[in-house]
């Protein structure tokens, strides 16, 4: 991944849920183009920051074995815009985890406020890409460092969230 659409996580539970939050700041480049004179946050870069954070979740769960992927948008809906000085919070269920991908259903809350909802369905990438290198594991888990994670995440037994041991090397 090139751009993070998460700040840091604020709670992780393998395999469960998690939710991260988002602080649009003016200072952001791509704001300036959506729209000069009323800087908001696209909806497909919000519908990012949920994916990331939901793809996360479902990737971790394997201790980031498989390749996952963001497949397809069943739902998103939309109340308003987001603009510099928001704080977005994004909430990612776990609907399902099965051999092929997951589902996720994703919330943002702006404040109290429910500001938007979505499906989003996640694939294992299979036959054919086994042996191929799409990512390096280690990238999400520098990631999961990086956002916090590990720092609050909680395993699906309750204990503490632990990396991967594979891929731990610092």
């Amino acid at each position: 991944m090139r751009w993070y659409w998460i700040d840091r996580f604020i709670e992780f539970e393998s395999g469960r849920r998690a939710k991260a939050i988002k602080v649009i700041s003016l200072a952001e480049e791509y704001l300036h183009d959506h729209f000069p004179s009323y800087p908001i946050i696209p909806h497909p870069l919000i519908i990012e920051g949920v994916a990331q954070t939901g793809g996360l979740l479902v990737a971790e769960y394997n201790a980031f074995e498989e390749k996952v992927v963001l497949a397809k948008i069943s739902k998103a809906k939309f109340h308003g815009d987001a603009v510099p000085g928001d704080v977005l919070t994004y909430t990612a269920d776990v609907e399902y985890i099965k051999k092929d991908g997951a589902m996720i259903l994703g919330t943002v809350h702006r404040g109290e406020e429910l500001f938007g909802h979505m499906e989003l369905v996640f694939a294992h990438l299979q036959n054919g890409h086994e042996n191929r290198t799409l990512y390096e594991p280690r990238m999400f888990l520098q990631m999961m460092r990086m956002l916090g994670a590990y720092r609050i995440g909680h395993a699906a037994d309750g204990g503490p969230l632990i990396e991967p041991a594979g891929l731990s090397g610092r």
